[in-house]
């Protein structure tokens, strides 16, 4: 791992290292060297995969935000993504973006935090995504250690837990009208957002510009 880079200020730089991929590339580093990473980029370090019997279910997301396909590895994690793409202070996802490596006494750790996401104002946000009931000791020391090591550079930390069902229900309803096949006209558009700047139900709504405003037309019928 190396020395703490005291010259830095803080020793926990020193007693972390990132292990990413670079330009196709695995490349290991101390957290005080690779912290400038844009680990929005990066390629996951690890695949998504399921087996017959598991519980959840891995997969891909096609994100407005990142014109791009973001891995997950379960449904809780791809609801996180669906509420990260509609964001708008969001301008980079990546999943499983680095290998966080430590160790606690004489025991190597190692941990992939969920999501790196970018903010539009610079920031960094780290998340990990799992539910309360799900975050047993070994679960809850990670994400400790993942926090200590954000904080020594700047980077915001989280926990994320379940959503709201009712509004992530609704949520991934409307997210697969973001999809650049659903493009409508202008006129449209703004005729939606005039429409709902004031509390209107849903279907109401959708029929007051005077057309459907979904492919499948579902608001008119």
């Amino acid at each position: 791992m190396g020395e703490p880079l005291r010259a830095y200020g803080d020793p926990v730089l020193g007693a972390f290292d990132l292990d990413f991929f670079d330009s196709g590339r695995r490349r290991r580093t101390a957290l005080g060297s690779g912290w400038g990473v844009r680990f929005e980029d990066v390629a996951p370090v690890r695949g998504f995969r399921w087996n017959k019997g598991d519980r959840s279910l891995a997969g891909w997301y096609y994100a407005v935000t990142t014109g791009d396909h973001v891995g997950y590895e379960s449904w809780l994690e791809r609801d996180r993504l669906i509420l990260l793409d509609f964001a708008p202070d969001v301008v980079g996802i990546a999943s499983q973006p680095f290998w966080l490596h430590w160790r606690e006494e004489a025991e190597k750790r190692r941990h992939a935090p969920d999501y790196f996401v970018r903010l539009a104002d610079g920031r960094a946000r780290v998340l990990d995504v799992r539910a309360e009931d799900d975050v047993d000791e070994r679960t809850a020391e990670a994400f400790a250690a993942t926090e200590r090591a954000c904080s020594a550079v700047g980077w915001e930390f989280a926990h994320v837990g379940v959503p709201d069902p009712v509004f992530m229900a609704n949520l991934r309803w409307l997210a697969r009208y973001r999809h650049r096949r659903c493009g409508r006209e202008t006129d449209i558009v703004e005729r939606l957002v005039e429409v709902f700047r004031q509390p209107h139900g849903l279907r109401a709504g959708a029929r007051r510009p005077g057309t459907s405003c979904v492919s499948c037309r579902r608001c008119s019928t």
